[in-house]
């Protein structure tokens, strides 16, 4: 289970990262309707952050 979370977690990083990449507009981001707009950079940011804590706290989860 502990592996999963992580797993997620790495992804949701990943995830987070691309759509702030569309968001500012970088050339080496996919293009799509999020391309642009602002606020996919907020999105992102919550995500990827989202996804830093499910990491954390899984590895601090040894014990259980």
């Amino acid at each position: 289970m502990r592996t999963l979370v992580i797993v997620l977690g790495v992804l949701m990083i990943g995830a987070g990262l691309v759509f702030i990449a569309q968001g500012l507009d970088l050339p080496f981001a996919p293009r799509s309707s999020m391309t642009g707009d602002r606020l996919w950079i907020l999105i992102g940011a919550v995500v990827s952050v989202a996804g830093g804590v499910l990491v954390g706290w899984s590895r601090q989860a040894r014990g259980t």
